[in-house]
């Protein structure tokens, strides 16, 4: 009976072994493929006693588990079979042994049309040349089960014709009318850089919040990161990263053709979330983004504690859909909730939309710190929160890396939580990609970060941030292109992404290659017309390229006349502008606007507030002035060298400060010291400042032999030295009329 299909019968279900589908009356009941495949076994051995670790041994055959996946699983079908409802007992549990299948089974085997005919060829009754073929009557006979074992008559009968039963999700196609048109039209959006389009490939637009309580808005971006999390796990799918998806917000998204297009994939998936108390109804539709059609839908009404479970299942439903191969290990991984703690998940949800909402600057820096409150509240509730513990990692590795907090006591925070990590899941990726950053932002141990992201990656195929952080490292270890390459590979999977396109063009600008650098801006610019930040930096390539700040002003006048609250965000540029302009009242206007605690330099390398004030005072000759702003400024630093001691970037300040003062000696010994701590070989980016700041302070205190010597090797690098730069900024004019440095300037001209 080679190609037979078996149904399993009780009570008014019935499961398809075949299929892997329980049913009841006709209707799908959802359920975990693993749950589903427990209920296998146990209907297969109806009224025997099965211990737990051979129901472990026999539904996760290849992967080692806890108890607690076994006992998951049997929750689920308890509630789907109703068990103790009006269906009567079914699974029954001997405490610390197993469980038993209680009730009576009829098993039901269907036969092939034909002995040579695979039954997945011939669905619905089609035959291999296509033309419909009868199924023939079936054989049923009755599974022993607690009662029918017990009596010694078997018996057997010819059943009637089957009939093909639903699979139980609702298909159905229609035209969906036109939706109102997003900000961006497809004549200035760029499209996806793939050049096809994968057939399985989708992007989870965000969840419409229907709740009344807006604060829910949160609970529906956790559902849709943690399916982009669930369907990112499978290999054979290309799925889009959520900084990209939740540009199209539910009600502003437009055609679907059009944003398939844009995030290059053939399916969208978009749905609603209503919260009511304690039940929580959630809608999916799976979208043919080629025909702008729906093809599959699904509403789930369930209690709140469900909330993982039907993410799960969304998850496997689609994959189905696309016809997606998935391994035991990527099953498993799918299967897995977050935590069981629903606080928990919501202040980690709320700590995810900060991280996620923004690239890292001076002026969300809040907004991390933010972050990291939230998830410490988050593992407070739950200990075993695998997920919060590798966010809580990233976040401090941030403020450590970008040297706002460069101090052990930050670093070992984020080692507290990678220890975490790694005793709840040890071979997960994400527990290795946390590593990686560790590695890479506290160590700068590229070798081992890089090791760690191969890792990370078999698990993590649809993760941008694998492939991002790897062009970072590259970028460090002064390998450009292959950095560039990778990047371009983050943006294939997360392809609106301001933050990453940003920095394609960081390192077109490093590599002083300016026409490049500004048409990925541009790309950026379709993407997000009325970014502040791109804006400006679209501008800030003209004064790099052709010495020309015109484009620069004009931006900071139209911010300042449409746009005043967002002009904080982009002082620093104004300021930059003011400076190459040699306009002090500007300068001092836009000190102003920075704040009480203004940061302004490069990259690790920034200057305090009283620093630049010194800046603008020398520049109007205030010498008097100048000089108490520096005292100001060296007292401030010195304090950041004591918590920090051995960070190359705030020695280097420390020296360029030394230099204002007039200190030679201990601005020349300090900026040496610093390119020592970190030389090229070391760090690609930082150690160019580190020769850049030495050139400039060597200018600074009259040792203009060093400072040209010092500036024709970090030239000879990809750095933010440009041309522009070197022919505007007031800090380079004790160098002016000195042959060699007019040299390197003219080596920097467009040509």
């Amino acid at each position: 009976m080679q190609g037979a299909r078996r149904f399993y019968e009780f009570g008014s279900f019935q499961l398809d072994a075949h299929k892997h589908r329980l049913l009841r009356n006709g209707e799908t009941v959802p359920l975990f493929p693993k749950a589903v495949e427990t209920l296998t076994v146990l209907v297969r051995n109806p009224g025997k006693l099965l211990k737990r670790e051979v129901l472990i041994q026999t539904v996760w055959p290849d992967a080692v588990v806890e108890d607690a996946n076994l006992t998951v699983a049997i929750s689920h079908l308890r509630k789907a079979l109703n068990q103790n409802g009006d269906s009567g007992e079914f699974v029954q549990t001997i405490p610390r042994v197993g469980y038993r299948f209680v009730a009576d089974v009829r098993e039901v085997i269907e036969e092939p049309a034909s002995s040579i005919v695979e039954d997945d060829a011939c669905e619905n009754g089609a035959s291999v040349s296509g033309k419909q073929s009868p199924r023939r009557p079936a054989i049923v006979a009755p599974a022993p089960s607690v009662r029918s074992a017990q009596r010694k008559n078997r018996w057997v009968f010819v059943a009637g014709t089957l009939a093909i039963v639903s699979i139980g999700v609702l298909f159905f196609v229609r035209h969906r009318a036109p939706s109102s048109p997003v900000p961006m039209s497809s004549a200035n959006v760029p499209q996806a850089r793939s050049h096809s389009i994968r057939e399985k490939s989708i992007a989870v637009l965000p969840f419409e919040n229907l709740s009344d309580d807006k604060q829910n808005a949160y609970f529906a971006a956790g559902i849709q990161e943690q399916i982009i999390s669930d369907l990112g796990k499978i290999a054979d799918l290309k799925v889009i990263s959520r900084t990209s998806a939740n540009l199209y917000k539910s009600g502003n998204r437009g055609n679907s053709r059009e944003i398939g297009q844009q995030l290059g994939v053939a399916h969208l998936l978009e749905g609603s979330v209503q919260r009511i108390g304690n039940r929580l109804r959630v809608s999916a539709q799976l979208i043919n983004a080629h025909t702008d059609t729906h093809v599959w839908a699904q509403t789930y009404d369930r209690n709140v504690a469900d909330l993982f479970a039907i993410q799960s299942e969304i998850a496997h439903e689609i994959a189905e859909q696309l016809n997606a191969k998935i391994s035991t290990a990527e099953r498993l991984a799918i299967e897995r909730p977050p935590t069981m703690d629903l606080g928990a998940f919501d202040l980690y949800s709320r700590a995810e939309t900060l991280l996620v909402a923004t690239s890292f600057n001076a002026a969300v820096r809040g907004d991390v710190v933010l972050a990291i409150n939230l998830l410490n509240q988050a593992v407070a509730r739950d200990p075993s929160f695998f997920q919060a513990y590798c966010r809580l990692a990233y976040a401090h590795n941030l403020l450590f890396f970008f040297g706002y907090d460069h101090t052990p006591a930050r670093l070992q925070l984020a080692e507290a939580a990678i220890d975490a990590a790694f005793r709840l899941r040890p071979d997960a990726g994400e527990t290795h990609l946390a590593r990686a950053e560790n590695l890479y932002r506290g160590y700068l141990d590229y070798g081992g970060a890089l090791s760690e992201l191969e890792i990370a990656g078999q698990s993590l195929p649809n993760d941008s941030r694998v492939f991002e952080l790897k062009g970072y490292i590259e970028r460090r270890q002064g390998r450009w292109e292959d950095g560039m390459r990778d990047l371009e590979r983050a943006i294939d999977l997360d392809p609106r992404n301001i933050f990453t396109l940003q920095q394609i063009a960081l390192s077109y600008d490093r590599l002083r290659r300016y026409a490049e650098e500004k048409r990925v801006l541009q790309d950026a610019l379709a993407v997000e017309p009325n970014d502040i930040k791109t804006k400006v930096a679209c501008a800030f390539v003209e004064l790099d390229w052709k010495g020309d700040t015109g484009p620069l002003h004009q931006v900071i006048d139209e911010i300042r006349a449409k746009y005043p609250a967002k002009l904080q965000s982009v002082a620093d540029a104004w300021l930059a502008c003011a400076l190459a302009e040699r306009d002090a009242a500007s300068a001092n206007n836009a000190l102003t606007v920075l704040g009480e605690d203004p940061l302004f330099g490069d990259d690790a390398v920034q200057f305090n507030r009283p620093f630049v004030e010194g800046l603008v005072a020398r520049m109007t000759k205030n010498e008097g002035k100048a000089r108490l702003a520096f005292m100001a400024s060296r007292a401030e630093q010195e304090r950041i060298i004591q918590a920090q001691p051995g960070y190359a970037p705030a020695l280097c300040v420390l020296g360029c400060i030394d230099a204002a003062l007039g200190r030679k000696e201990e601005a020349l010994r300090e900026c040496r010291r610093a390119v020592e701590l970190l030389p090229i070989e070391k760090d690609g980016v930082n150690g160019v400042h580190m020769i850049a700041y030495l050139a400039m302070s060597a200018a600074w205190v009259g040792d203009k032999d060093l400072a040209c010597e010092q500036l024709a090797i970090a030239i000879r690098n990809p750095s933010r030295l440009s041309y522009g730069q070197l022919k505007l900024m007031p800090f380079w004019d004790p160098l002016r009329g000195d042959p060699r440095f007019e040299a390197l300037v003219a080596s920097l001209a467009p040509k």
